[in-house]
C-alpha cells in the first residue's frame, strides 16, 4: 500500500508577491484576511526584473537602477510591514532580483517553506500575456501548495476595504 501523506490543511506561512500595483494592493488585504483567519505568518516578496545587459543601451547604469529599485521596495515593504505589525498580523518581507520572476517566486516558495500562495492577476489581455506569458499562469501551473488567485479588473486608483473605505498601503 502506498505511503499517505498528510496535507497541511491550514496554512501557516502565506506568500504574496507583490509589485505595488492596485491589483496587489487587493490580494494584500485578502492575504492579510487569511492570516488572520488561520493566524499565519505573511511573507512578501516583491521581485526587481534584472535584464541581460544585451537589452539595455550601453548609457543605462545597470547596477545603480537595480539598487535604486530595491531601495525603493524595501521602503515600501517597511511600511507595510508597519501596517501589518499594527493589524497584530505576523509578517516579513524580501526583495528577489532576476530575470525569470516566476521561478524567483519559487525559490521563495521552497526557501521560506510556505504553504500557501496568494496572487493577483493585472487583469491584462492582448498580445502580451499571449506572447510572454501571465506569471500568475505559470505559478499555477509550478506552484505545489494551495494557492489563491485574484483576478483583477482594470486597474483602478485605491482599494475598497469590507466597510467601502480606500486603504492605501503604500
Amino acid at each position: 500500500m502506498p505511503e499517505v501523506h498528510a496535507f497541511p490543511t491550514i496554512p501557516t506561512k502565506i506568500l504574496l508577491p507583490i509589485d505595488f500595483s492596485p491589483s496587489s494592493q487587493a490580494a494584500l488585504e485578502m492575504a492579510v484576511d487569511l492570516a488572520q483567519h488561520f493566524r499565519a505568518e505573511l511573507y512578501l516578496v516583491n521581485i526587481i526584473p534584472f535584464f541581460p545587459t544585451t537589452t539595455l543601451p550601453d548609457f543605462v547604469p545597470e547596477e545603480s537602477f537595480v539598487q535604486e529599485a530595491r531601495t525603493e521596495a524595501e521602503l515600501r515593504l517597511a511600511k507595510c510591514h508597519a501596517v501589518l505589525t499594527a493589524r497584530k498580523v505576523k509578517a516579513s518581507f524580501g526583495v528577489e532580483v532576476g530575470n525569470d520572476v516566476a521561478g524567483n517566486i519559487m525559490e521563495v516558495i521552497e526557501r521560506e517553506h510556505i504553504d500557501m500562495v496568494v496572487i493577483s492577476t493585472h487583469g491584462i489581455s492582448g498580445w502580451r500575456p499571449l506572447v510572454f506569458g501571465s506569471i500568475a499562469e505559470k505559478i499555477i501551473k509550478l506552484v505545489q501548495c494551495p494557492l489563491l488567485l485574484l483576478r483583477s479588473a482594470k486597474p483602478e486608483t485605491g482599494v475598497k476595504t469590507a466597510s467601502g473605505r480606500s486603504m492605501e498601503w503604500w
